[in-house]
């Protein structure tokens, strides 16, 4: 059960964050069947002014002794630093051998990353900020692409709203799916969501090291809906099929196939967020010879199917 709730705040937090966690464990539900939860705003010191990441200050109520005795600790984002006070750091591994629950919101897992609790442990973070919390922290088993990971008594989530999605899984798993969804619809927001955060990265566009190929590779993505073969490529190219398939590598960094494939991938989304194009169409317009094809590769390079993906995305 989830009867306390304290939520840790610290210099440069999120206010989004640390509102997600406000609206689903800081409000009284009661009349919506919603088991009451006593909430705690907790800073290092009661009282003292903490500065949020934009240009409001917030006052917690609690002090670090806020955490004694919660079921449930949150950490909601807040500016990526080097160093965390040594007093919140010591509260929060407290607070866990006591047999709190932590939760993380975005970049609140840096935080829960510098207490050693991730360690050996599988989680998540924002996707912008995947490979700083990979060099940070080595030991912590890292998934990129889902919305949230729940390791039992940690729970990390993805960037931003991907908390909504965390705190409602916790709700679910410890009060029942009835309390979620009431929540949910107050909160104007799906009780569960589908895929990971991979359909919200933006993919780059594989770069090029080298000037040699940039011909080529301008008149693939030109002809996207044409064939490709490599010695048609290297012919283009005006080299052996082994020197360009060696000079491709070095200066993108992977095979003919596999660029061209992310440029039809990439195409693919611009087509689904931008026209009504049927799936076999918008297959036929990138390359792919047919609408399951498709469907193959942009689930396995985005995390969800096309249909779901124009249906997040797609402009009004």
């Amino acid at each position: 059960m989830l009867r306390t709730v304290a939520s840790v705040l610290v210099d440069r937090s999120a206010v989004f964050e640390f509102g997600v966690v406000c609206e689903v464990f800081g409000i009284d539900r009661t009349d919506d069947g919603v088991p009451y939860t006593e909430f705690r705003v907790c800073g290092e010191r009661a009282g003292e002014r903490i500065q949020a990441s934009v240009g409001v200050e917030l006052v917690p109520e609690y002090g670090l002794e806020g955490l004694e005795g919660a079921d449930l600790v949150t950490i909601p984002a807040a500016a990526v630093r080097d160093e965390y006070p040594p007093a919140v750091l010591d509260a929060i591994r407290q607070a866990h051998a006591n047999g709190a629950t932590l939760l993380t919101v975005c970049s609140g897992s840096f935080l829960l990353g510098a207490t050693g609790l991730l360690n050996g442990r599988p989680c998540t973070t924002h996707w912008k900020h995947i490979d700083e919390f990979k060099q940070r922290f080595p030991e912590a088993f890292l998934d990129p692409d889902v919305l949230f990971v729940d390791d039992g008594d940690i729970i990390t989530s993805a960037g931003t709203a991907a908390g909504i999605d965390a705190c409602l899984h916790l709700v679910r798993r410890e009060l029942g799916s009835a309390a979620a969804t009431a929540i949910a619809r107050r909160m104007v927001v799906p009780p569960q969501r589908d895929g990971g955060q991979r359909q919200f990265v933006a993919l780059p566009m594989p770069e090029c090291t080298g000037d040699s190929l940039e011909p080529v590779l301008s008149w693939m993505i030109e002809h996207l809906a044409e064939e490709h073969t490599v010695p048609a490529l290297a012919r283009r190219a005006q080299m052996s099929e082994r020197t360009f398939a060696r000079r491709f590598a070095a200066e993108t960094g992977t095979t003919p196939v596999k660029w061209l494939t992310t440029q039809r991938v990439l195409h693919a989304r611009t087509l689904l967020e931008e026209t009504r194009l049927g799936i076999e169409e918008i297959a036929r317009e990138c390359g792919f010879s047919t609408g399951a094809l498709l469907r193959h590769h942009f689930h396995r390079v985005v995390g969800v199917s096309p249909h779901d993906y124009r249906r997040t995305f797609a402009a009004s």
